[in-house]
């Protein structure tokens, strides 16, 4: 794949996935609590402060489409950080039955994400 090729399509991914954090993250947690909204009591709370911190990502992704080599680290924070998040959350899920919903839910969606960003990042100083 060119570099062009490789630049176009990440803007466009950056693009969808900044959408889906702004708008799908609430979304799928009211469709689908099962696998996306974690703990018993007050899931509403945590969920709440997921879209919060997830929405402005999500902001700062679309941001970064239009020049995703100026914006490369919160790339690589989003390839890195929804890693380490789906690492846990996947440890959580096996060690809490209640939980494992996310194994279907959130966790591979955090790594699909990971891994179309670390696919698509530009292979060169000036892509």
């Amino acid at each position: 794949m060119s570099e062009k090729s490789r630049l176009n399509l990440l803007r466009i991914a950056l693009v969808v996935i900044g959408l889906t954090f702004i708008f799908g993250i609430y979304t799928l947690g009211l469709v689908w609590p099962s696998g996306w909204v974690w703990g018993q009591g007050h899931p509403q709370h945590y969920l709440m402060m997921i879209i919060g911190v997830y929405a402005t990502l999500g902001v700062f992704l679309i941001f970064a489409s239009r020049d995703p080599y100026a914006y490369k680290s919160i790339i690589w924070f989003t390839v890195w950080s929804s890693i380490v998040h789906a690492a846990i959350m996947a440890a959580q899920s096996f060690s809490d039955e209640t939980e494992r919903s996310h194994l279907i839910g959130d966790v591979p969606a955090l790594l699909l994400i990971a891994i179309v960003l670390a696919v698509l990042m530009p292979r060169t100083e000036q892509a």
